[in-house]
């Protein structure tokens, strides 16, 4: 997928070059020894709108209008916040939060994490290490530097296992994985946003979130594939941590 050594161009909200791009179709041909599913979603990645306008818009993916259309809802990220990204790859997310912020390289406001290799972002502060490594929080907040966090995002999920109840299982404790590491790091009033599943929210983590945050949010934007169980918790208005009082 090709990208601009930048953060990407701002999201283009034009009618007319959507509706050019829903026009466009193409089929693929199930080659020899290739998996029908594997040419389905072929197919379907070849003609989603948001895939092509990523491609032509200089992002790593189409999750970039994910968060992007979260933000343009309920205002979340804004210029001169300090952004930490969890499971940043391949990058989207690490590149509308560096425009959101107007983060520079001589003053880094997005510091991101994920073991998986992605592109170079000016702007932000990639760390290739395994968030659920015993210091990667000290290492966040180091290139940060040392500052409280105004929101942290997750969009990480486990690998699918095709067995729905345990995929779910799986992503919530991600989800309280980050959601523990945010309490800890962000500011007073800060936010946090996490991907989750559908089919229902742990009581016990809900519980937790309105605990610590003002208002909780369930959120499908319109970038999320109608077919997906994908689910955005968001959580405004940081309380302070807890533990510290």
């Amino acid at each position: 997928m090709s990208t601009s050594k930048g953060g990407g161009k701002k999201p283009s909200s034009s009618t007319s070059k959507r509706s050019n791009i829903r026009n466009l179709h193409t089929r693929v041909k199930t080659a020899k020894g290739r998996k029908i599913s594997s040419t389905l979603w072929l197919q379907r990645q070849l003609n989603d709108p948001y895939v092509q306008r990523a491609r032509a818009e200089g992002y790593a993916s189409r999750a970039a209008y994910k968060l992007s259309e979260m933000n343009d809802r309920y205002d979340f990220i804004k210029k001169g916040s300090r952004v930490i990204d969890l499971g940043a790859a391949p990058g989207g997310w690490s590149q509308i939060a560096v425009q959101l912020t107007k983060s520079e390289p001589d003053d880094i406001r997005v510091v991101g994490i994920d073991y998986l290799e992605m592109i170079d972002i000016p702007g932000a502060k990639i760390l290739l290490k395994d968030f659920l490594d015993d210091d990667a929080p000290k290492m966040l907040m180091e290139a940060l530097g040392r500052n409280k966090a105004d929101v942290v995002v997750s969009d990480m999920a486990a690998p699918t296992t095709g067995h729905r109840r345990t995929d779910h299982i799986r992503t919530m404790y991600l989800v309280e994985v980050a959601l523990d590491f945010a309490i800890g790091v962000l500011k007073p009033g800060g936010h946090f946003l996490s991907k989750t599943f559908q089919g229902g929210t742990e009581s016990d983590l809900l519980k937790l979130l309105k605990k610590n945050f003002t208002t909780v949010h369930h959120v499908k934007p319109p970038a999320s594939r109608s077919g997906s169980v994908e689910l955005y918790l968001l959580a405004k208005g940081f309380r302070g941590d807890t533990s510290e009082k």
